[in-house]
């Protein structure tokens, strides 16, 4: 083999290792993106979205990540027992109810019900461990109710996360560890039990401050909880 022949075959080699590993790292960079400070598309402008519906983002649905956008999720993930560093990574998304668009068909769908199920599970044993069995499903079945209502956010994680709703969110309780009841709980509701008899709101009268709430249609009381419409 000739010295321009050897030269030839070398440049070529490097050529093709160098698009190899370009293709790697930009597919997996792709894969594991983070949305963050710069990023725009789809992504942030969900995340825009679901953040100006629960009273985080006040600012507009551009698709930009900018200084705004950055702040709303800090201060989501300061409210949520999450990193604070104003990046969209992983848990961030999966608390928004926001999941990686490359996963397909049947695997999305169950990691979405996955992350439903334990999210519930947690809200379930923040607000109402030590209460009667069928008052844990029941305020399973308010979440849920809320998803299906047109006055809430319509996903799990919409509705638990959005401000002020639990307080189990607000005082942090939401990132204790549950027992098994309470993800039993949390599967009977999503399963269709519902004690709650289609109540979208509930409340301890010994301990609530707000009058409005006292207003809302009785549907049942389990323990310490009334629930209503």
């Amino acid at each position: 083999m000739t010295k321009n022949k050897m030269i030839a075959m070398l440049i070529i080699t490097l050529t093709f290792s160098i698009f190899i590993s370009y293709n790697i790292f930009f597919r997996n960079n792709e894969l594991e993106a983070l949305s963050k400070y710069g990023s725009r598309g789809d992504e942030v402008i969900q995340i825009q979205t679901k953040l100006k519906r629960w009273g985080y983002y006040k600012g507009s649905i551009d698709g930009i990540y900018g200084s705004q956008t950055q702040s709303a999720v800090r201060y989501f993930q300061s409210k949520n027992g999450l990193t604070v560093d104003g990046i969209a990574g992983k848990n961030t998304l999966a608390a928004m109810g926001i999941y990686s668009s490359s996963s397909s068909g049947q695997a999305g769908s169950g990691s979405t019900n996955s992350n439903d199920l334990n999210l519930l599970t947690r809200l379930v044993y923040g607000e109402a461990r030590g209460e009667p069995y069928s008052g844990q499903v029941a305020v399973a079945a308010v979440v849920l109710n809320r998803v299906k209502s047109s006055s809430f956010p319509n996903s799990v994680a919409g509705v638990i996360y959005q401000s002020g709703a639990f307080t189990a969110v607000s005082d942090g309780q939401i990132n204790m560890t549950p027992n098994s009841t309470a993800k039993k709980a949390a599967q009977d509701a999503l399963n269709g039990w519902d004690p709650s008899y289609g109540a979208i709101y509930y409340f301890n009268p010994n301990t609530a401050t707000n009058k409005w709430i006292w207003s809302r249609p009785l549907t049942v009381t389990i323990g310490k909880h009334r629930f209503c419409k």
